[in-house]
């Protein structure tokens, strides 16, 4: 199975690929603030290629739960200097001990824009992008598609609701989500999107309930069925401290566990806050699974 953002190509099945979340927001749910300086972003996204993440997801507006929305002409100001510096350093495929801490092995590092808007998108793409994450991939936006065809960009589609965040009452969440992406397909294909450009993640944590988010990480092999890489996002999320009564800081383990269950449910991308740690639970995982 392939897949293609751009210049880039991986074929699976190969080692699992840890996307690292950079968030330059003041309100994101778990590490808004942090790095709402560009410096700052640029130094942590740097600290998370050495640490083994070969996907950047480049975010300028929260989606968490009543996050207040952002101009994009702010979206913009956040996230494009930070996306063409990166490019500069790791667009290249290898950034050197001039650019980060220590030298880091040459390889090849996406950059995703995780945005909702068109316009955004287009110009992540312009100053060096190769992916979209489009969390509002449920909207017929006929130009957001239009602009992923022409720069030929990987395009991560996610299941939610219109309202991202309202509750779906829906008593089998897993056809559900399966429904959509394949009408989804349908629609992206006849929108001049290639398959090999396409990115599933079945959005958990959007606009679902507990059990609904536990019946999606339990069935998540349905969904590489579909014959494109599956995107597991769970880390730290609510849904976790529902369960365990975990303040949003220390959900770690419990987001490792998820990992570790999606890796052996086929999952080919994890997308993830603390990445050293995630690579290391995705690895062990892997080998394990390699003895079977």
């Amino acid at each position: 199975m392939l897949f293609r953002a751009q210049q880039f190509e991986f074929t699976f099945p190969r080692s699992a690929l840890v996307m690292g979340i950079v968030n330059i927001t003041p309100d994101s749910f778990s590490d808004g603030r942090k790095f709402l300086n560009a410096d700052a972003a640029i130094r942590h996204a740097l600290e998370m290629v050495e640490q083994g993440a070969e996907i950047l997801d480049i975010g300028g507006e929260s989606t968490r739960p009543n996050a207040k929305p952002v101009s994009e002409k702010e979206e913009l100001r956040r996230v494009i200097p930070v996306i063409e510096k990166l490019a500069e350093q790791v667009g290249s495929s290898r950034c050197d001990d001039r650019t980060a801490r220590r030298a880091v092995p040459t390889k090849q590092i996406l950059i995703s824009i995780d945005t909702m808007k068109p316009a955004v998108a287009r110009a992540a793409l312009e100053a060096g992008a190769s992916i979209v994450n489009d969390v509002a991939a449920n909207r017929d936006n006929d130009e957001m598609w239009k602009i992923v065809s022409e720069f030929r960009a990987g395009y991560i589609c996610m299941h939610a609701p219109q309202k991202l965040h309202k509750i779906q009452k829906r008593k089998n969440i897993v056809a559900e989500v399966e429904r959509f992406f394949r009408e989804r397909l349908k629609k992206m294909k006849a929108a001049g999107i290639a398959l090999e450009q396409i990115i599933f993640d079945p959005g958990i944590g959007f606009g679902k309930t507990l059990d609904q988010n536990l019946q999606l990480l339990a069935s998540l092999r349905r969904f590489t069925k579909l014959r494109r890489p599956v995107l597991l996002g769970v880390s730290r999320k609510s849904f976790i401290g529902k369960l365990t009564g975990a303040d949003v800081n220390q959900r770690l383990p419990a987001s490792l566990a998820c990992a570790t269950l999606g890796i052996e449910a086929g999952a080919q991308i994890i997308r993830a806050h603390d990445v050293a740690e995630t690579v290391q639970a995705v690895r062990m995982t892997e080998a394990v699974l390699a003895k079977k």
